[in-house]
């Protein structure tokens, strides 16, 4: 069980970094398509921005308490932060690497909590992983 506890508060914090980028590439953004990739992140962020807090109740139900600040959750995050405006390809290119990484930490996740018998974290899990793989379709079209 400590194992998925821990494992849980990585993916707390990399959901966390995750809906972050997504809004800072949202806010940021620029060029031709302007428009489009605005309204794209924003659908991204606020999906990403919805778990996080599912995330952190999972944990309490655990009987673990929510990391919850900047400092734990750049250590513990698996999306690393971008303080740089890339370009709106680039963007693009970092959402889907990031998203590929939450999709195998979620799945590594969901697999302990399997072996933990905590079934109703499992298949919540697997509803993130498929809001994940249809963010990465997305992010893989646009490239």
């Amino acid at each position: 069980m400590d194992e998925l506890i821990e494992q849980m508060k990585v993916a707390l914090a990399s959901t966390f970094a995750f809906y972050l980028k997504a809004h800072n590439f949202h806010w940021n953004v620029e060029g031709s398509n302007f428009p489009q990739y605005h309204s794209f992140f924003e659908g991204i962020y606020s999906d990403a921005w919805g778990a996080v807090d599912g995330i952190a109740e999972h944990l309490r139900t655990l009987g673990a308490y929510a990391p919850g600040s900047f400092a734990r959750y750049s250590d513990l995050s698996v999306v690393k932060d971008e303080i740089n405006v890339p370009s709106a390809m680039s963007m693009v290119s970092k959402l889907t690497e990031d998203n590929q990484a939450l999709i195998d930490l979620l799945t590594e996740v969901q697999r302990l909590a399997e072996s933990n018998r905590k079934m109703g974290l499992a298949n919540y899990l697997q509803d993130r992983i498929d809001a994940h793989e249809k963010h990465g379709w997305m992010l893989r079209s646009i490239t």
